[in-house]
């Protein structure tokens, strides 16, 4: 999706305009994918813009960096309010963040250790990843060629830039096949997670998701869910899923913080048909506790203001 272009970005301390946020070609994380990001969401709410699980994707990003020994120069309040500082100037109601650890220029080679850690938070106006009719009615998903990242090749936990050449292989290859999304499995055959997003299964009533010893991301968006689930009486594990348990499930969907809560209509073209009720009671009650109308988890969302 294309970015709309706003007024300021945050690097290393100081807001800057929008077309001065340059880096030099030999920036050492262009050339290895040696970083870490996160993706987070700020929500129109009635007390204005409010950061979803802010705190907790600063905290992910800080716990990345020290998978791959990155030390980030800034702690964790300071990028929080950076975060905030980011939105408010932009004066935007609901956006797209997206804070990145990378590593500067001055050095060169496979030893990281020397580089500079340049620290970035960007904001912008960016609608549903999937398409709203993929929110509605549900997406059209490809069971992938490529595999997930065994966790002794990379570390999984980690939200490294380099590592995604490996989820854009899949999506590539998924949208040329006519699909909308991929599913990953893991080196021994397990289901995994999708190029950008946690998947869970709906199976006599019980929600499933992979653990993390199949290659999964903890996702935040993904924790909420099954917080929510928990809070509604729905219950829910973390088990090994086969990709025929997706063929045969009673519903599917995935999440993310870009995706946000999406069903999954068929896989492989194995329908599984129009989302189901625990997949939409779920989606409702995520779509109105990031825009902070639940008191119960009126602790998620971090006022800019």
């Amino acid at each position: 999706m294309p970015i709309d272009k706003v007024a300021k970005i945050w690097m290393d301390g100081e807001l800057v305009d929008w077309d001065d946020a340059r880096i030099h070609v030999l920036t050492h994380s262009l050339h290895y994918g040696s970083g870490v990001f996160e993706g987070i969401r700020a929500y129109e709410t009635s007390r204005g813009a409010g950061v979803f699980r802010l705190t907790d994707h600063i905290r992910r990003l800080l716990n990345s960096a020290k998978v791959v020994m990155i030390d980030v120069p800034f702690g964790l309040d300071e990028l929080v309010e950076a975060t905030k500082e980011t939105v408010r100037i932009n004066d935007l109601k609901a956006c797209y963040i997206r804070p990145i650890v990378y590593l500067g220029y001055g050095e060169m080679g496979l030893n990281p250790l020397p580089c500079p850690v340049n620290v970035s938070i960007a904001v912008w106006p960016w609608g549903t990843y999937l398409g709203d009719e993929g929110l509605e009615h549900g997406v059209r998903m490809k069971i992938s060629s490529w595999q997930r990242h065994d966790p002794n090749a990379v570390p999984v936990a980690a939200k490294g830039t380099g590592m995604y050449i490996n989820s854009s292989l899949a999506k590539v290859e998924a949208l040329k096949a006519g699909y909308d999304e991929a599913i990953m499995l893991s080196p021994q055959g397990y289901v995994s997670e999708c190029t950008g997003e946690n998947i869970f299964i709906v199976k006599d009533g019980r929600i499933i998701t992979p653990p993390v010893a199949a290659g999964a991301l903890e996702g935040i968006t993904q924790d909420s869910i099954l917080t929510i689930a928990g809070d509604l009486g729905i219950p829910f594990e973390f088990d090994h899923i086969l990709r025929t348990d997706l063929y045969t499930a009673q519903e599917a969907f995935l999440t993310g913080t870009a995706a946000e809560v999406v069903p999954i209509r068929s896989v492989d073209d194995r329908v599984l048909g129009e989302p189901g009720p625990i997949s939409r009671k779920l989606q409702e009650t995520y779509f109105a506790a990031v825009r902070g109308q639940i008191d119960r988890y009126k602790d998620w969302v971090e006022l800019v203001t």
